[in-house]
């Protein structure tokens, strides 16, 4: 077996997935055609030679998408402003030269491949343009099957380590219950609660914030569970219009309305043997909590403009971030809807309640976006930290890694994220700016109070050591404890 075969066999293998590997074969046979690759894949020449040029552009131009170029500036300049799968690049040039030049490639964009051509076959050549990170190196004059042979090479290489992308995404994806970081005991309690409900079909309720991470918990719920070969389908009742939720949650027949020339599948269809996660159930409307009750009860629904029941079997789980008993007493959700989606529940507590998660959240923020950004942060200093898990997260786990995003994309200088990166809102708090009382007490009142947080800051970042936190602050100690007294802050025991 050779090793892309392999690679393939074991990535499927992790994914336990059959439909993703038949989608990465037909991906492939949709662009590999009769052992050779296809219209698809752009090719740049570069050549100061005009014959040169001439000569590879009639071998390539029926299987292959070319563009020719005569020196190294050029090439720079094409490949910064369009997009090129492949370079044929010559060696020698006048202006810049053929290694000069791929250096520049791959420091743009790594992921061009570069097949150099020489006039000669020179063993230390062809070395150095592999080390400089070519693909291959071929001499002239050209033979039209060995330049073939490469490209196609080179191409499904390429097609493959794209795949491998997709597949270890899927693989991510896959495996959600161990992306949810936490070392806190609440949280350990809703891992025991995940590994107990998971073998079961009976519905859950996941409550908590916004933010929280209830779809991944859904899915945890989902890829544990006996089910996990069959679809997870995650619908967000708030995202679709209401006119057409019945449609997309239960299907139509041709001709149900305007519009519907076809008949449509709905999701609860498509889930059948598998999970549908209903996120923001508050959302629904009371007509449609009727037909979902039924659904719930006699596990078949009618499409729209049908008369007849279709039968599926589908697990439901439901997520709000809104107290539905409240709404029940208020007659905008159905109570027995409520008691039968909510046979175990499930709450997710706040970050603010989870505040030794947040420098394991942040490390692996960085390290994620770190890949995705293909930026190197380091990390986050002391400092910045305290800030971090002084602050009371209203958006949860998802605004902590809209924020780390954010610091490392703006962040110019350094190699860790510091206290003076962080927004104005993180290092004084914005309740503060928000009540229209506290701004009218003026700018002393205003300085008391940042001096006042930023003070029992640094006392918790030094463990409530007074001798410590004077130094960070570098202030006296004597004048440290007239500011403790004067703005009526609780110190704690010092922890050793």
């Amino acid at each position: 077996m050779c090793s892309c075969t392999y690679l393939c066999a074991t990535l499927m293998t992790g994914l336990k997935n059959l439909s993703c590997f038949i989608l990465f074969l037909v991906k492939i046979r949709g662009i590999i055609v009769g052992n050779r690759i296809s219209k698809h894949v752009r090719i740049l020449i570069v050549d100061d030679n005009e014959g040169a040029r001439e000569s590879l552009e009639e071998i390539l131009e029926d299987d292959f998408d070319v563009e020719c170029v005569e020196d190294g500036p050029s090439a720079l300049d094409r490949i910064t402003n369009e997009a090129f799968d492949m370079v044929l690049l010559d060696l020698v040039m006048p202006k810049m030269d053929g290694i000069e030049t791929l250096k520049r490639i791959k420091a743009y964009d790594q992921s061009i491949d570069v097949i150099m051509v020489s006039a000669t076959d020179r063993a230390q050549e062809a070395t150095d343009c592999i080390r400089s990170g070519a693909y291959d190196y071929i001499t002239k004059p050209f033979e039209t099957e060995v330049i073939l042979n490469v490209i196609e090479r080179a191409m499904q290489k390429r097609f493959l380590e794209q795949e491998v992308r997709y597949l270890r995404s899927e693989v991510e994806n896959k495996s959600g219950y161990n992306r949810i970081i936490s070392q806190s005991q609440s949280m350990k309690t809703v891992f025991a609660l995940i590994e107990k409900v998971a073998i079961t079909s009976s519905s859950v309720l996941i409550t908590g914030e916004s933010g929280t991470g209830k779809e991944l918990v859904a899915r945890a719920i989902h890829n544990k569970s006996e089910r996990d070969q069959k679809p997870f389908v995650a619908i967000n009742c708030a995202a679709i219009p209401v006119e057409l939720i019945e449609s997309e949650l239960f299907g139509y027949e041709k001709g149900a309305f305007t519009g519907a020339y076809n008949r449509g599948v709905g999701k609860f269809e498509f889930a059948n043997g598998g999970t549908v996660f209903l996120d923001e159930i508050s959302n629904l409307k009371i007509e449609l909590q009727a037909k979902l009750l039924r659904f719930l009860q006699e596990h078949e629904f009618t499409r729209v403009g049908s008369n007849r029941t279709t039968k599926v079997d589908v697990r439901m789980i439901a997520a709000t971030n809104i107290k539905l008993k409240k709404m029940v007493r208020q007659k905008r959700f159905r109570e027995d809807l409520y008691y039968r989606l909510n046979v175990i529940p499930l709450e997710l507590p706040p970050l603010r309640s989870r505040k030794g998660d947040i420098p394991l959240l942040t490390t692996y923020f960085i390290e994620k976006l770190n890949r995705q950004l293909n930026e190197k942060i380091l990390g986050i200093t002391p400092a910045a930290m305290t800030v971090l898990e002084d602050y009371h997260w209203p958006g949860n786990i998802r605004e902590l890694e809209n924020l780390i995003e954010r610091l490392i994309v703006l962040k110019s200088d350094g190699l860790f994220i510091d206290e003076k990166d962080l927004p104005f809102d993180l290092l004084f708090g914005d309740d503060f700016l928000k009540d229209k009382k506290n701004l009218d007490k003026g700018l002393l009142q205003a300085r008391q109070t940042f001096e006042r947080q930023y003070i029992l800051r640094t006392l918790r970042r030094s463990n409530w050591n007074q001798a410590k936190t004077a130094r960070r602050l570098r202030i006296h100690r004597n004048t440290l404890m007239q500011k403790i007294k004067a703005l009526d802050i609780k110190v704690r025991a010092y922890k050793q």
